[in-house]
């Protein structure tokens, strides 16, 4: 079955600031760090209004795209903005999370990562944050759930940025278990071991500012490894935050290529059992980009094996 890479070239189109660190030519580096690989490439379709809605209320839906510029840039917060085409994008970055659902529910693909931009971690029920405006992570699982009517979906978080949108998202759903790693204190100050979700659902792994792979690995080992072993998902879902890196401008933690080998291998392992491998893979941040191509190429090289 293999793995499959989804992605658009409409996610090129979603535009921000000269010298924003979510630019266009994340997405151009990631894509060139994967040529060469043998993987099953598949467009991203444009979603649905339903899959949006998942996660989303319609008047936030309603609202983002009444705040579609008509040209220029338009200013969602101090961080969050939209072009005329980030709306498409959007769509393409939800479309890819879910078609990626579909590909490893139906065996299609034994996993799948999904190259898209903006990303979609932060994004909360009807607050647009951190450069994300859908929660692309949180509507896969909830599409799992509902469309392929799953009883257990885990979803790993590695960005260094806690992924708050997916823990509000997914905070009252008891058949998600969220696992989160993320460098503590940062932005956006959640994160906490202490916020457990409204069924015990929640599991967070706060790192040290200036800590490096033998912590994040001592951390999974010890924690994240047992608590999936428990629940048993029937999927596995990675938010892939890649600014973990020691060369990440936004954050303090010092990961290396290998280590982003490491937890991808270590997560197709623990995926092996309950969830017979089925793996969906959604890009999130990474700043660097020469470090981000590497580690998102390592990363789908160990997708690859785990698939084949």
């Amino acid at each position: 079955m293999g793995t499959a890479l989804i992605t658009h070239a409409d996610c090129l189109d979603h535009l921000t600031p000269e010298g924003h660190p979510e630019q266009v030519a994340r997405l151009d580096h990631v894509l060139h760090g994967l040529q060469g690989l043998d993987l099953l490439r598949l467009a991203a379709p444009r979603c649905e209004d339903r899959d949006i809605l998942r996660a989303h209320p319609q008047r936030y839906l309603d609202r983002l795209v009444a705040e579609v510029p008509g040209s220029g840039l338009h200013r969602l917060d101090e961080d969050t903005w939209l072009s005329p085409r980030s709306m498409e994008a959007a769509r393409r970055a939800v479309g890819a999370a879910v078609r990626a659902v579909d590909a490893v529910m139906a065996g299609e693909a034994r996993n799948a990562f999904c190259a898209t931009r903006p990303p979609g971690h932060h994004a909360e029920a009807e607050t647009p944050m951190g450069f994300c405006l859908f929660g692309n992570a949180a509507i896969a699982a909830k599409h799992a759930l509902d469309r392929h009517g799953l009883d257990r979906v885990a979803v790993v978080d590695f960005d260094v940025h806690h992924g708050n949108g997916t823990q509000a998202l997914l905070w009252d759903e008891p058949r998600a278990l969220l696992i989160s790693s993320q460098q503590y204190p940062l932005w956006p100050g959640t994160g906490a071991a202490a916020e457990r979700g409204g069924h015990d659902n929640v599991l967070n792994i706060p790192l040290p500012p200036g800590s490096g792979g033998a912590e994040m690995r001592a951390a999974y080992t010890e924690q994240v490894f047992p608590r999936l072993a428990a629940f048993e998902p029937e999927l596995v879902i990675i938010s892939a935050g890649f600014d973990a890196h020691a060369d990440d401008p936004l954050a303090e933690l010092n990961w290396t290529e290998e280590d982003f080998r490491w937890i991808t291998q270590q997560l197709c392992r623990a995926a092996q059992g309950s969830a017979r491998g089925r793996v969906v893979s959604v890009l999130e941040g990474g700043y660097d980009l020469r470090a981000l191509a590497d580690s998102a190429r390592a990363h789908v090289q160990e997708l690859i094996e785990a698939g084949r």
